[in-house]
């Protein structure tokens, strides 16, 4: 499957990596803000270009991944979305594909996530061909859970899960679970 060079939306474009994006990267993830609702916390330059080559891996093995979301007015990267294979046995929702995004704090208020995440979804079900695309967070981060719902996207309670990778009594470990499927999502 051939994946495209970029996606345009009205104020967007989403791209693949370069390496020259590693600074921008880690720049965005040293922002506690930004992490507060991550397992991990801030990443070194060198961990940002690693980063950057499992999301290049990732479009190569399944012709989808995460996109360098950038404002098209300026070309600065704001962000990143778009759709992860997730496959580690250990998973709770695995295997099964998942939109994410991570947006620059400074980006935050003016919707760019949410049309970032319309058009991965569409080029998830359009191109990709995929009968379902998955989201979740921590129940308590409710800026996510809004996107989630302004996507149009179903909430799976049925499927929520503590996460595998954070301990007992974590304050980030439940995390709540909402499903796309084609044509039921906002911008289908």
């Amino acid at each position: 499957m051939t994946t495209p060079p970029k996606i345009e939306t009205e104020r967007l474009t989403l791209r693949r990596w370069r390496p020259s994006d590693a600074g921008a990267l880690a720049a965005m993830h040293a922002d506690p803000d930004v992490t507060a609702w991550l397992a991990r916390g801030p990443m070194s330059v060198d961990e940002a270009s690693d980063v950057i080559a499992r999301f290049d891996a990732h479009f190569d093995a399944h012709g989808f991944g995460p996109w360098v979301v950038e404002r098209r007015a300026d070309a600065m990267l704001i962000g990143l979305c778009g759709l992860s294979h997730e496959a580690r046995a250990a998973h709770p929702m695995a295997p099964c594909v998942e939109i994410m995004w991570r947006q620059a704090r400074h980006a935050w208020g003016h919707g760019y996530i949410a049309e970032a995440a319309a058009a991965a979804l569409a080029d998830g079900f359009d191109r990709v061909a995929l009968s379902e695309i998955f989201a979740w967070t921590a129940d308590t981060n409710l800026r996510s859970q809004h996107v989630m719902q302004r996507l149009g996207m179903q909430r799976q309670p049925a499927r929520d899960f503590d996460h595998p990778a954070l301990p007992e009594g974590h304050a980030l470990r439940r995390h709540v679970v909402y499903v796309a499927r084609p044509g039921g999502y906002a911008g289908a």
